[in-house]
């Protein structure tokens, strides 16, 4: 099979892309490498795809939102499959810039989804987020639940949902969203918690935590992302449907920071810096329709996922720490 993977030289479209690699698929990525973090991290991956695929692989540096390039990428490899994974992340980085994140997240999506129905693809698989519940009124989150997103990034990742079902319903372009709950794992962006707590421990210096630290987050480990993607190549079982896809557990900021110190085995210090106004308090997904749609069953929980990231920082701490560091 052909596959698309926008945003591929980034943390999630990478993983995907190894996985599709893995079982023998052809795998084009596309990625712009933007400079949000340090493109490094995103040769890397690129260069790791070409390693393992060889002439099944292929990298294409673009914009999702020129729509010459995404034409020219699926007719060219003849692609029967696309994970846009390609976005602006980051709820901070939209409230700052609130127009590139429409740009990218909206307007380069209604590209890739024309695209798509041109070319009559078999199905395109779109990269939601938590953020678009804001504080929703109970927990655990349920994809009925009523939505409130709080800060821009949320808003372009609501609209790409209800993009992709227009696009579904008219445009006969089978689509499914998927909500990811924060994830984390090998290769993610270096500007988050997790990743800045483990350099804070292992350098012996406080982390950082914005607010109280009693806000709790449900962490999704990278391989059980995958899952639910690779589960979604050949399925129609959730064409047209929204899924959460997260760990189905959740843990406060201060307690995923005592953990990191503990497998660190560093002193557990804390320093607090005011709260950010667009972040929600609490996540934490119900993963009862993933589960019966297509069998997602989250393997790894947090606390063992945590521990396992740890492990891959020490063994790969010379390249990449940097790069936490530039975040």
């Amino acid at each position: 099979m052909n596959v698309l993977v926008t945003g591929g030289a980034g943390f999630i479209g990478s993983h995907i892309a190894d996985r599709l690699l893995e079982q023998g698929h052809h795998v084009v990525t596309l990625d712009v490498l933007d400079s949000y973090y340090d493109p490094a991290i995103k040769r890397h991956n690129v260069q790791r795809c070409s390693d393992a695929g060889g002439e099944r692989f292929a990298f294409v540096e673009g914009s999702i939102t020129d729509e010459q390039t995404i034409r020219e990428t699926i007719t060219h490899h003849d692609v029967d499959v696309i994970y846009h994974k390609a976005a602006q992340a980051g709820v901070r980085a939209s409230v700052k810039n609130p127009h590139k994140a429409h740009r990218i997240n909206t307007t380069g999506l209604v590209t890739v989804l024309q695209a798509a129905a041109d070319h009559g693809v078999d199905r395109l698989i779109n990269a939601s987020s938590s953020s678009v519940y804001g504080d929703a009124s109970s927990l655990p989150y349920k994809e009925d639940e009523r939505l409130r997103p709080r800060s821009p990034y949320a808003v372009t990742k609501l609209t790409g949902e209800h993009y992709c079902r227009v696009w579904h319903d008219i445009y006969d372009v089978p689509t499914v969203s998927l909500r990811y709950f924060t994830v984390y794992g090998p290769r993610m962006r270096p500007n988050m918690a997790i990743t800045n707590f483990t350099a804070k421990c292992l350098e012996g210096e406080p982390m950082e935590i914005y607010g109280d630290g009693r806000q709790s987050r449900d962490f999704t480990h990278i391989d059980d992302v995958v899952d639910a993607n690779l589960a979604l190549l050949e399925t129609d079982a959730a064409d047209g449907e929204v899924l959460n896809i997260g760990s189905s557990d959740n843990i406060t900021i201060v307690e995923l920071a005592e953990h990191i110190a503990k497998v660190t085995d560093s002193e557990f210090a804390l320093e607090y810096t005011e709260p950010v106004a667009a972040d929600a308090r609490h996540t934490h997904a119900d993963v009862s329709k993933a589960r019966a749609v297509i069998d997602y069953d989250p393997s790894v929980s947090i606390r063992e996922g945590v521990s396992s990231f740890v492990d891959w920082y020490r063994r790969n701490r010379e390249w990449y720490e940097p790069l936490v560091r530039q975040s």
